[in-house]
């Protein structure tokens, strides 16, 4: 049995995985101490409503997925065969966008185009022959899930593409291969195998999401599992209710990362892949003109929502928004979470990847060392909303559960964020660990001495790069304040959120501007950190 007093670093890590099994199992605890408590009412809320919910939810995560899958293939390979073209390489920057883009935000932004008094209102009622109604239900579900997921399965798409072998190029050139036969024999053998882990990964993005559907669900016709739990804990307080949908919800994801993991999907794989450099093939008239085209359509497609929240939130009274006591206490308080989230999540990230690093030199291959090595990523596939409300109902019975707000945003914020900060911090540590490791064992440098003096130089900037990504992700976060969120403990997308409720339309577009041009200036902090070589 491996003694975890042996290494800190082990111990360090236990600690790490005890805490966020705390997290996930006392959700879990609460649901099932809730259910024993009502079991007839839990049962009985098993009817055909939660039902015809659950079909929406798949559906809707279906429907998203396929229209976000086919064209990116389809934009990822004319990216792949015009690498030299001009604005390719702005493309790829506008298409990164979306990643830091807080989902609240978003939404509005597609209000103000599609929606009944946006830019668009005019033009799309001409064509459908009346006023226009806006694009609530499922419509606005659908392009909300595609304006976030076609821009990162363009990406990654476009990775997998430059994985050909600049060989096979000059074998089809040689052969005289046109646009046809290139695709067939080169281009989608790579998409395929790219295929099930992108479309997994899509797949689990849309069938969790909350915000959006929260935002632009228009009614209980186009609700998902995780906003119905959202209203029966927030608006009908039905306990027994939330716990049939949360059990839904559970029971609905274990099934899709099992049938995805099935086909080869990695629904817990990176999100935010770098670009490699391109290998151009040759492309005819015809075909440039193609792509052209299903360029510039992706081009407006995903620049438009950003054009028209900049317009609208430049419209807004900045000053007096900036001047409003409930405006900088929601800031404060967002500003204040998300920094004690970012913190969070680098030192569980940290502990996790030290004591798997010290598990596998000291005993490779234990189960130990594989909960170190999945955990991080296990979270992804446990829902935000399930874990609030969990502990929403097991913590009413002993503590008042809004003044637990800043803990449970603090909290889990930090674990969903923890698997992004693990491959940021995981690299550069395994690599230092091995110049390090013997020289510290042979001189006696362990705990915090070792973070102090060996560790923390080297890894700074990937803790810096985890940092701000977490607090991005953190402030733009709107699943969990919104069960736990009350007047008394506000943050901006909560605020903003309030305000669209209120129809205090032009107040959340300057709010929106304020929190989305935030969250954007962190993730390029993130990005340029990540990028820049360690001096």
């Amino acid at each position: 049995m491996l003694d975890a007093r042996s290494d800190p670093r082990i111990l360090a890590g236990i600690v790490a995985l005890a805490a966020i099994g705390v997290l996930i199992g006392g959700a879990f605890l609460g649901l099932l101490v809730e259910g024993m408590r009502d079991w007839s009412g839990a049962l009985a809320a098993f009817d055909s409503y939660l039902f015809r919910i659950a079909r929406f939810t798949v559906w809707q995560a279906a429907l998203s997925t396929l229209l976000s899958i086919v064209p990116a293939m389809l934009l990822a390979r004319a990216l792949s065969r015009h690498p030299d073209f001009f604005g390719r390489a702005f493309i790829l920057k506008l298409f990164a966008l979306p990643l830091a883009l807080p989902a609240i935000v978003a939404a509005l932004g597609l209000l103000e185009l599609y929606g009944r008094a946006g830019y668009f209102a005019g033009l799309l009622g001409w064509f459908s022959g009346g006023d226009w109604p806006g694009i609530y239900g499922l419509s606005g579900i659908l392009v909300a899930h595609v304006f976030f997921n076609l821009p990162l399965a363009t990406r990654l798409f476009l990775e997998a593409l430059d994985t050909v072998s600049p060989d096979q190029w000059r074998l089809a050139s040689q052969l005289g291969m046109r646009a046809g036969p290139s695709f067939r024999f080169i281009e989608w053998p790579v998409l395929r195998a790219a295929l099930p882990g992108i479309a997994g990964l899509v797949f689990m993005l849309c069938i969790t999401s909350f915000t959006l559907v929260l935002t632009l669900g228009g009614g209980p016709r186009a609700t998902t599992l995780e906003v119905a739990i959202y209203q029966a804990l927030r608006f009908d307080f039905d306990p027994a209710r939330a716990v049939a949908l949360t059990a839904l919800q559970v029971a609905l994801t274990a099934a899709a990362v099992f049938a995805l993991s099935r086909l080869g999907a990695n629904v817990t794989g990176e999100a935010n892949l770098s670009v490699a450099a391109p290998r151009p093939p040759a492309a005819g008239p015809a075909e440039t003109g193609v792509n052209a085209l299903l360029l510039g359509a992706a081009l407006l497609f995903v620049a438009g929502p950003l054009v028209a929240t900049l317009l609208s939130g430049l419209q807004a009274d900045l000053l007096r928004l900036a001047g409003e006591a409930t405006v900088r206490k929601a800031a404060a308080t967002s500003v204040v979470l998300a920094l004690a989230a970012s913190v969070l999540s680098v030192a569980l990230a940290f502990a996790l990847v030290a004591a798997r690093r010290a598990l596998a030199v000291a005993r490779p291959g234990s189960l130990l060392e594989r909960a170190m090595d999945t955990g991080a990523g296990f979270v992804l596939v446990v829902p935000p909303i399930v874990i609030g409300a969990g502990w929403f109902v097991l913590a009413r019975h002993f503590a008042d559960v809004f003044a637990l707000a800043p803990v449970m945003v603090v909290t889990v914020n930090a674990v969903m964020a923890m698997p992004f900060a693990v491959r940021a911090i995981r690299p550069r540590y395994d690599a230092a660990a091995e110049r390090h490791d013997r020289l510290c064992a042979a001189l006696g440098i362990s705990g915090w001495t070792r973070v102090r003096l060996v560790d923390a130089p080297v890894l700074k900037r990937a803790a810096a790069t985890a940092g701000a990504f977490a607090m991005a992700l953190s402030l733009g976060d709107l699943g969990v304040v919104a069960l736990f969120g009350s007047d008394a403990v506000q943050t901006l997308p909560y605020l903003l959120f309030s305000r669209m409720g209120s129809y205090r339309t032009a107040d959340a577009a300057g709010l929106a501007l304020l929190l989305g041009l935030l969250c954007l200036a962190l993730m390029m902090v993130a990005d340029r950190l990540a990028r820049e070589k360690p001096q």
